[in-house]
């Protein structure tokens, strides 16, 4: 025969059982929440809970909250930018790069120095990749405009010389040029007889100024300053200055000071008076 305890304890689960029942719910160890996909009814789960806190009636001493089966949702960190990525690089690498120059023990400098590496790596990745991308898109290519490889860039030069030699064969036309000169010049020495080779050659009018007054073995009808720079708004106390003169507009259009090439000054005048800034570079 039972002892009385266990015969206690067996009324009191056939006791719940039936409340369970009565109460139209499946008893408490056959229900699995998770078991179910869909979930159980709210009516159902409400009838639960009351069953689970209240009505048992279980005592003071026993826990009486149903534990919840919320789903746990996962908080993700933010996704941080590539700026902020890069510059945590650059700020890490400094701040290794510090610490081994502080403390260079061998721990902190062989830390810096792989450190440095791995971006070394990430740059030659990036160039390799941006390299492969100009290949493949020519609106990418700069080069194709202005080549930097021997054999290219001799073509563009060639094809370009042309071009400015078309150009500079009708300016006389139109355009004519200052030139500011000083007998105490050494500079001018040497410039005089580039402005005088290339006016020859491309038909240019050709008035020489002396800043000083003193005279010019390559201009001999040179004429002395009477205030001209100032009203051209050129720079007054450099020589040689180079100003070509729009006859069209009436407007003076400086080409540079200093010595100059022929190749350069006439690729001056030519850009000046052909290209619109932007259009060649």
């Amino acid at each position: 025969m039972p002892a009385p305890a266990t015969r206690v304890r067996r009324l009191i689960a056939a006791g719940l059982l039936a409340a369970h029942t009565s109460l139209g719910a499946a008893p408490a160890f056959a229900h699995d929440p998770a078991a179910s996909p869909a979930g159980p009814p709210q009516a159902s789960v409400a009838s639960q809970d009351r069953f689970y806190c209240a009505e048992r009636r279980l005592g003071y001493w026993f826990y009486c909250e149903r534990p919840k089966s919320a789903e746990r949702t996962a908080e993700q960190a933010p996704a941080l930018s590539a700026t902020s990525r890069l510059d945590a690089i650059t700020a890490s690498l400094r701040e290794l790069k510090a610490r081994a120059i502080l403390e260079p023990t061998p721990a902190n400098v062989t830390a810096y120095i792989r450190f440095q590496r791995e971006q070394l790596d990430r740059a030659s990745l990036f160039s390799d990749v941006w390299q492969r991308a100009i290949w493949q898109d020519p609106a990418l290519d700069y080069t194709l405009q202005r080549p930097v490889s021997t054999l290219g860039k001799r073509q563009w030069q060639d094809a370009r010389s042309a071009e400015r030699d078309a150009a500079m064969a009708h300016l006389g036309e139109r355009y004519g040029l200052f030139y500011f000169f000083a007998q105490s010049c050494g500079a001018c020495e040497v410039m005089s007889p580039i402005v005088e080779s290339v006016a020859a050659t491309w038909h240019l009018t050709v008035r020489a100024i002396s800043t000083d007054g003193g005279p010019s073995r390559h201009f001999r009808n040179y004429t002395v300053e009477t205030n001209q720079r100032a009203r051209m708004a050129l720079e007054p106390r450099i020589t040689p200055a180079v100003v070509l003169w729009d006859a069209a507009t009436g407007r003076p259009i400086p080409i540079g000071y200093g010595v100059m090439s022929a190749d350069e000054l006439q690729d001056r005048i030519y850009l000046l008076t052909t290209k619109e800034a932007g259009r060649d570079y």
